[in-house]
């Protein structure tokens, strides 16, 4: 594996538009037990990075994955803002001035990215969240670093699906829906689902488009 400028940029861009393909699923999701309106939220998000990384082709990877935080947390209302914003910009920081990455990095970034969200969130596993679908996808790539990048790959997607569906099962501790408590059951967690579209989405770019 490895990513330069031009491809990290082609990434986000290939994320965006499934954020927005999924517009209003994830929206739905967060009608359930939030404020309806985390795929709107997301969407509009996701074109402002676009807009903002066009022509950052010649920059470094770090840059470009800060200038990602940083406009997230400027456009994302809600909670998803600050903290997909930090995952980016730690992200970024993890492999600042780097122009290629490697499997590696990627497994350096994501760990980045997954503290990032713990600390700004003050969530663990468990709690109903985005780190329930991103954490057991950057176990499995550790986990499965040996056997190569389309393996981890394959693993860390199938683990954050299985995190995501689990979502159902579990009662919110964390945002707005911990307001609901037990009413929580049952649904699905739209930032648990908005993480592992965007992780789904990466890994089908670096698997060269194969279904992941």
């Amino acid at each position: 594996m490895a990513v330069d400028s031009a491809k990290l940029v082609e990434i986000i861009k290939a994320i965006s538009e499934k954020i927005t393909e999924n517009k209003e699923y994830l929206t739905q999701l967060d009608s359930a037990i939030g404020d309806a309106d985390h795929g709107i939220n997301m969407s509009k998000g996701f074109r402002a990075v676009v807009e903002k990384i066009s022509g950052m082709e010649g920059k470094d990877c770090g840059t470009i994955l800060k200038t990602v935080g940083m406009t997230l947390i400027s456009t994302v209302g809600g909670a998803s803002g600050p903290l997909y914003g930090t995952a980016f910009m730690k992200a970024g920081q993890a492999v600042t001035g780097k122009s290629h990455l490697d499997f590696n990095d990627l497994i350096t970034l994501m760990e980045a990215a997954l503290e990032g969200i713990k600390y700004r969130g003050k969530a663990e596993k468990g709690e109903k969240t985005i780190v329930d679908a991103l954490e057991p996808a950057v176990e499995a790539l550790k986990r499965h670093r040996e056997e190569g990048v389309e393996v981890a790959l394959r693993e860390a997607v199938e683990e954050a699906k299985k995190g995501m569906e689990y979502t159902k099962d579990i009662i919110a501790k964390k945002g707005r829906a911990s307001y609901l408590g037990e009413r929580s059951l049952g649904h699905q967690d739209p930032g648990a689902t908005s993480c592992y579209i965007m992780l789904e989405t990466m890994a089908a770019q670096l698997l060269d488009g194969k279904k992941s």
